[in-house]
């Protein structure tokens, strides 16, 4: 039979691998909304997306697809290495994408809704909202459980 520290170490490890499964799904998704941005060509039709992506190259097309693939690579980067591994900034990465991946998702579906049609992302855009929420929810949710099990674990 586990003793009650076994299975609270068993326990932390399963919310630890769904919190990093729920992370590698939002950077997927990201790649996914990036996809959809790309082939519907956001950068035509989008100023700030227009802006990015000439700081890259004249060719718009080219730029939009350069920053984009940094962009997914860097989320792959974070989940691969700080997240996975337990580095201490990890926290603060998870935050960072998802904030800016519910961001992301909220401003394509609102720009869609003024518009009264179709916005190029809003496709994926309920993917980002989704799974940025979900981890919200965790990290939020792990905040409150950290406090009282890191206090006890230290002991």
């Amino acid at each position: 039979m586990d003793s009650p520290l076994e299975t609270v170490e068993a326990q932390d490890s399963l919310v630890k691998q769904r919190g990093h499964f729920v992370f590698l799904s939002l950077i997927l998704a990201q790649a996914a909304h990036s996809i959809e941005e790309y082939v519907t060509r956001l950068f035509e039709v989008f100023a700030p997306a227009r802006f990015v992506s000439s700081l890259i190259s004249h060719d718009l097309a080219r730029g939009f697809l350069v920053f984009n693939a940094a962009l997914v690579t860097f989320g792959l980067w974070c989940w691969a290495v700080p997240v996975r591994s337990g580095w201490h900034a990890a926290r603060g990465l998870v935050w960072f994408w998802a904030i800016l991946e519910l961001g992301n998702g909220v401003g394509h579906s609102a720009v869609a809704l003024s518009r009264g049609g179709y916005f190029p992302g809003v496709v994926t855009a309920p993917l980002l909202l989704l799974f940025a929420g979900w981890l919200m929810i965790l990290q939020a949710r792990d905040s409150f459980d950290g406090a009282s099990t890191s206090s006890s674990a230290d002991e």
